[in-house]
């Protein structure tokens, strides 16, 4: 179905917090489109590329996070908020059971979802995101240059970001580099990435995975009943591919797929493979 621009598809629910913004399109059964975090994201900046393909077969629904794009911000430690907002928002929306797609910081919300609400999810696919470092330092590169941005907002700090999260450079237009430094600098959406990647929220971040809190990052991962897909590009600087292994590994019902040349945005780099991957994932039977 064609699909063309955010003004078609962009709508608000209320919950009580406030405003969630969300793109819907297509019909069918529900998919939900879960983005990732950094510097001026939105779930269409993630998805707009995908979106006309699974809208063909699926009731599409791509939330913004809470602070992110439109949708009003929420107080709280932001993944357990995240979690909150659209378990929330798909009671509102009257969406019973969906599959979900989420990258990244998507990934780890929907992961959450999946183990602990497991009457709403038919099918999970994951870009990169879950898990934890085995033989990879954290945190990884691309983290640090989100630090870096976070500590020093400047549109060279958002290019230097950004060339981190792909293989290929060509990607990374002065358009693309534009548009997500005035989002990122917005001070709504700042303070939203600020929340995860200043250095004192790192800092906790390390202090928490290399002690006790390593078997906390992954010890919801085995009660994911649901079919899973995790992808991940083989060249992520951002979430290197190790981390996904013990996911792989301690979720029962689990597959793992790896692109070469691709980075951290795998449905954007590698949009063709990616969608035939998850649309085939998706519709088995």
């Amino acid at each position: 179905m064609p699909v063309s621009s955010t003004e078609k598809t962009g709508q608000f629910v209320e919950l009580a917090h406030g405003k969630v913004h969300y793109h819907q399109a297509g019909e069918g059964d529900d998919l939900l489109l879960l983005h990732g975090s950094g510097p001026g994201v939105t779930g269409w900046a993630n998805y707009e590329g995908n979106l006309p393909i699974f809208a063909d077969k699926f009731r599409c629904t791509i939330l913004d996070f809470p602070g992110y794009g439109e949708s009003s911000p929420i107080d709280g430690e932001p993944v357990s908020a995240c979690v909150q907002v659209v378990v929330e928002a798909l009671e509102k929306l009257d969406i019973s059971k969906t599959h979900i797609i989420g990258n990244s910081l998507g990934g780890i919300v929907g992961a959450q979802i999946a183990a602990r609400f497991p009457e709403l999810v038919n099918r999970f696919v994951t870009i990169g995101g879950i898990g934890i470092n085995l033989f990879s330092p954290f945190p990884g590169e691309g983290l640090n240059l989100l630090t870096a941005f976070v500590e020093n907002p400047t549109r060279e700090r958002v290019e230097q970001w950004l060339r981190s999260m792909v293989f290929d450079q060509s990607i990374v237009t002065e358009e693309l580099i534009d548009a997500r430094f005035k989002q990122a600098i917005e001070p709504i959406t700042f303070e939203s990435t600020r929340k995860l990647y200043s250095a004192e929220a790192i800092q906790r971040i390390k202090v928490f995975r290399h002690g006790a809190g390593a078997i906390d990052t992954v010890s919801h991962l085995p009660r994911i009943q649901c079919p899973t897909l995790i992808t991940w590009g083989r060249d992520d600087r951002v979430s290197p591919l190790d981390i996904g292994l013990i996911p792989m590994r301690i979720i029962p019902n689990c597959e793992l797929h790896i692109f070469p040349n691709c980075g951290h945005w795998a449905m954007i780099e590698r949009k063709n493979e990616f969608e035939s991957l998850v649309l085939s994932f998706l519709m088995r039977r």
